[in-house]
């Protein structure tokens, strides 16, 4: 087992087909304890009783840092410590340029950015007086490439943005040996896209992918197991890329 007895926050992880679930599973999977924190509490608790005993859900929303504070506490009072920290939590919205009005625009670049700066300052302190952690940030190829996903405009800012704070705080905690590691996923079939795309939109995404076929949430997951244990020992400040060869730099 990879992850035995490590102790980890997901946020955004109450989606029954979400990529926070899909690296909850598989970091239980590997012996890990996980709290998930969601806005949807109850969907929280749910899915951590999915999971089996030892495991926690939150209430948090993580644009509000006493939340994110509050949530940190709780989970550090249920498992003694945090080895491992996953910021999954966004949303993705498709507007053009033109069309993105300022509530829409701070609610993407919120939840992406400002959640995972509140959760990292909430979680970090205790991992560098360790000199342990593993912190991961869900990016996206979006970032990258400039859109041509699914989001707009703002959700590739957002990304993009979360890429420079991860290689900000990686060279930052980098002497207490905790490492900050990004994750450029491609199109993945989950919930935040399932339903929003036509059959014909659906069917130019997955030519334009070499790999022929949308990503799972479990790629994803994958990745995040790499960067979560010790098999990445020597990885911080990297970009890992689980997009079926869409996006190839």
């Amino acid at each position: 087992m990879l992850l035995l007895d490590k102790r980890c926050v997901i946020t955004g992880a109450a989606s029954k087909r979400g990529l926070g679930q899909a690296i909850a599973k598989l970091f239980v999977a590997h012996g890990a304890r996980v709290a998930i924190l969601d806005l949807d509490h109850d969907g929280a608790e749910s899915q951590a009783a999915a999971l089996g005993s030892g495991h926690i859900g939150l209430a948090c929303n993580v644009t509000v840092r006493q939340d994110c504070e509050k949530a940190i506490e709780a989970t550090m009072a249920a498992f003694g410590g945090i080895d491992i920290l996953v910021n999954n939590a966004g949303i993705t919205s498709p507007q053009r340029v033109l069309q993105i009005d300022d509530a829409t625009y701070d609610r993407v670049m919120d939840v992406s950015m400002r959640g995972a700066h509140h959760m990292t300052q909430a979680v970090a302190p205790q991992m560098r007086d360790r000199k342990s952690g593993s912190i991961i940030n869900m990016s996206s190829v979006s970032a990258q490439r400039g859109g041509g996903v699914f989001g707009g405009a703002h959700y590739s800012a957002a990304k993009a943005a979360m890429l420079g704070y991860t290689k900000a705080c990686a060279r930052e905690f980098a002497p207490d040996q905790v490492r900050v590691n990004a994750i450029c996923p491609g199109f993945v079939d989950t919930d935040i896209t399932g339903g929003a795309l036509t059959p014909a939109q659906l069917e130019d995404i997955v030519a334009s992918i070499p790999m022929g076929r949308p990503g799972r949430a479990e790629d994803v997951a994958g990745c995040c197991l790499f960067l979560a244990s010790d098999l990445s020992a020597y990885c911080t400040g990297v970009e890992i890329d689980p997009n079926g060869g869409s996006h190839i730099h």
